[in-house]
């Protein structure tokens, strides 16, 4: 608990994300997300309050990524763990008014927002505190034209989506960690309620990445690739040297050991364990899935920036061989498995 003024706080903020119009017109939507970004900076007020955001720009990154993205790992407080994801939250709230994000994804987007804000603060949902704050105030509107441009805007966008899905992956990872937890101390009640927040995360992964890819593919090409890539960076950037997925992926892994079982044997003994397990390893192959779409849309049939000029793939192969991977992996997990890529890959294993 960190304090009432907190907790009234994060309570009203996840109260206006959940209410977000995702799906209403431009001008309607504006609004509302102008709101939800004017209680998440209420709440970021009420957590500096308690102390001022550690500044990372004297933190050292860890790697190449880090220091692109603005990310870095330290050991926090609960009140500093929650200010720097609600300070995430907020920039990406802001950005959102104006991002050409579609409806669905910015629901699943503002959903992983919302638990984020409750996991992050410790905020119960659906209670009501004692003494609320008062109702959400209009929000200003900026003139036509003002603010900076529409290219520093695109690259600011670049790193905001991606602060998000780091955010969502760590979020997720300690969701899916706390589950398997619980499931090896036979709470299985304890166990899909986690379950079931880590999948809200996972189904944000990739609505997260398409915020950060709200952007011209033609100006991705010109101004962006290449600040990832030598000379601009020491290394190639890559998706393996992403800590959060790191953690991610791991724990996902630790949670399979626990329950190992085809989907008919876990549903024949605990159908609701074995739905909720369901619900987030589809969510895992449909984050590959989009993942690879979206690299198609960004660099076509380029090779990565991280793949060697002679290498046998392009982006879209590899991401699109790492999702017949998970989807082969899941295919006996899930209730509707992809066996017919499951057997494929058996197949080239044998041979």
């Amino acid at each position: 608990m960190l304090g009432p003024r907190v907790d009234a706080e994060a309570k009203r903020t996840a109260r206006v994300l959940a209410g977000v119009a995702t799906h209403a017109r431009p001008a309607e939507r504006t609004t509302a997300l102008r709101q939800a970004a004017s209680v998440a900076g209420e709440l970021a007020a009420a957590l500096s309050a308690l102390g001022p955001a550690v500044a990372g720009e004297g933190v050292p990154a860890e790697s190449t990524s880090q220091s692109y993205f603005r990310v870095r790992e330290v050991e926090l407080s609960d009140q500093q763990a929650a200010l720097h994801g609600v300070l995430v939250i907020h920039r990406g709230l802001e950005d959102l008014c104006d991002a050409p994000l579609s409806g669905a994804d910015l629901a699943l987007e503002v959903a992983g927002m919302r638990q984020s804000v409750l996991d992050l603060t410790g905020a119960a949902p659906g209670t009501v505190p004692d003494t609320l704050p008062g109702p959400v105030p209009p929000v200003a509107v900026p003139e036509p034209g003002a603010g900076p441009s529409m290219e520093s805007v695109w690259s600011a966008r670049w790193l905001i989506g991606h602060q998000v899905h780091v955010l969502f992956n760590i979020c997720a990872a300690v969701c899916v960690a706390e589950a398997t937890r619980r499931l090896r101390h036979g709470d299985v009640d304890a166990a899909l309620l986690r379950l079931a927040d880590a999948t809200v995360y996972v189904r944000g992964f990739p609505a997260a990445m398409t915020h950060a890819s709200m952007i011209p593919a033609d100006y991705y090409m010109a101004a962006i690739r290449q600040t990832m890539a030598p000379p601009s960076v020491d290394v190639p950037l890559s998706g393996r040297q992403h800590r959060g997925y790191k953690l991610f992926r791991a724990a996902m892994k630790d949670l399979l050991t626990v329950v190992p079982d085809s989907y008919e044997h876990l549903a024949a003994r605990t159908p609701e364990l074995a739905e909720a397990r369901g619900a987030l390893l589809e969510a895992d192959i449909v984050d590959g899935e989009r993942h690879v779409t979206l690299a198609y849309s960004m660099v076509h049939l380029r090779r990565s920036i991280a793949q060697k000029p002679e290498g046998p793939d392009n982006a879209v192969a590899e991401l699109r061989l790492m999702r017949h991977r998970r989807a082969a992996q899941y295919a006996s997990l899930i209730r509707f498995g992809d066996h017919y890529v499951a057997d494929a890959v058996a197949g080239l294993r044998r041979s």
